[in-house]
């Protein structure tokens, strides 16, 4: 699947696989305001998820609560079952009115939710399914049995974690093989480093979500410099940065917006000198 998002950065397989450019796309953003509902404009919500493909992104996130439901609903019209990209959704956690993010693990929903998001992507198997967040009112490994039934059902191709600790992902990889993981982890928030490594060690992907938070809150001087003397944005910077940084990392940027994704996406191509690494390295992650 390698394509004109490949540049400097290569790719990943997925599960053993599935390979993919890198860097993809997170399908967060194209919903409504708070991820509740509609966005104010579907055409171009569906305008961005056709162009992120035409642009060679073959990796495209998302869950069954953005929205929820609107974002999967989006990219099955968009784009149908694309025999070119790997779409991975997730499931486990609930929203309600205000917003919240509820988790919500017990097996039975799980299985719900996965016949509701094979339903709105239009296909018969998932190609990654992620347990969106542990819910600490349920035995995770009774969730995570949940996964490994779906998978050995066809439903999914692979399974995926999300927000686990090490401990959490040793357990689950004893009951099904993990082939993701994704937490939150950019330039100015590294807590996970663990978890990070742990997934190097076991060849598995890691997916960072809120690449570039640590860009839009408050813009270390360090990632300033460095964009100044790359001619680039600080968030190119930022995901260049987590490219480097490791060879299982799976950045994924989102937007609403197709010129934000063809800025994000030129962070491919991006080239960080050791000098840049070192620099970005030193930056005090944030709490």
């Amino acid at each position: 699947m390698a394509s004109d998002t490949t540049g400097r950065s290569g790719t990943f397989d997925i599960g053993g696989d599935l390979t993919v450019n890198r860097l993809g796309f997170g399908a967060m953003r194209i919903t409504g305001e708070d991820i509740i509902g509609r966005p104010d404009d579907e055409d171009e919500a569906e305008k961005v998820l056709q162009r992120a493909v035409e642009l060679g992104v073959d990796f495209i996130d998302t869950a069954d609560s953005y929205g929820p439901g609107v974002s999967e609903r989006l990219i099955g019209e968009a784009l149908g079952d694309p025999d070119d990209a790997v779409v991975a959704s997730k499931a486990g956690l609930l929203r309600n009115r205000e917003g919240d993010w509820l988790p919500h693990g017990d097996p039975d929903f799980l299985k719900n939710q996965v016949l509701c998001s094979l339903d709105r992507l239009g296909t018969d198997t998932i190609d990654l399914y992620q347990y969106h967040r542990p819910d600490p009112d349920t035995d995770f490994e009774e969730s995570v049995h949940a996964f490994a039934e779906m998978k050995d059902a066809g439903q999914i191709a692979h399974v995926g974690l999300s927000n686990v600790t090490v401990e959490q992902l040793e357990t689950a990889t004893e009951i099904v093989d993990v082939a993701t993981v994704q937490n939150r982890y950019n330039v100015g928030h590294r807590d996970d480093e663990d978890v990070l490594r742990a997934c190097e060690r076991n060849d598995v992907g890691f997916i960072p979500w809120g690449p570039m938070y640590a860009v839009d809150d408050e813009t270390p001087d360090a990632l300033g410099e460095v964009a100044d003397r790359r001619d680039a944005t600080t968030r190119q910077v930022a995901l260049a940065w987590l490219l480097d940084h490791s060879d299982v990392t799976l950045p994924i940027p989102g937007t609403s917006s197709v010129d934000h994704l063809e800025s994000n996406l030129a962070a491919a191509d991006l080239s960080l000198t050791d000098e840049d690494m070192a620099a970005l390295n030193e930056i005090d992650p944030q709490e």
